[in-house]
């Protein structure tokens, strides 16, 4: 583990850790930036942004979805997809089409092209995943998603 996780760790686990140490907000951002970072050097090596990574991964195994809700998986605000979503399309990895229900919407749908791209990336990222959850017992992992989903629904 590199020096700055170790310090990192020992803070937290000091007798009176900083703030920072005890508010959720900050440990979630530290945690995903911990969790990503490696990550997302294969996801540039595929020649994706970050962005492009999340929105393809957020459409795959869907069937579309609105640009507001593709914005709220994909963790990216909308005015950053509207520039994504055009380069995405011209590359054909997405279509986008006016919603039937309210054409004010644009629904966003993975191509086949774009699921053979990601399908590899989100393979290697659940093994990513499970490398860094080996390192926790089977329940504490298995807890630590279910508390992490209860927070997203809270």
């Amino acid at each position: 583990m590199p020096v700055f996780c170790l310090g990192f760790f020992m803070q937290i686990e000091e007798a009176q850790p900083r703030f920072v140490h005890r508010y959720l907000a900050s440990l979630l951002a530290m945690a995903s930036h911990r969790v990503s970072d490696e990550f997302h050097k294969e996801v540039r090596k595929a020649g994706l942004t970050v962005t492009e990574w999340r929105v393809l991964g957020s459409l795959i195994e869907g069937e579309g979805e609105i640009v507001g809700e593709v914005a709220r998986l994909a963790v990216t605000k909308q005015p950053t997809l509207s520039k994504v979503l055009p380069r995405l399309e011209q590359e054909g990895l997405v279509t986008l089409t006016t919603a039937r229900t309210d054409r004010r919407q644009t629904v966003v749908q993975i191509t086949p092209k774009g699921t053979r791209l990601i399908s590899s990336l989100c393979d290697r990222a659940l093994v990513h995943q499970q490398r860094l959850l080996e390192k926790l017992d089977p329940e504490h992992s298995t807890r630590l998603i279910e508390t992490l989903r209860a927070i997203i629904r809270a």
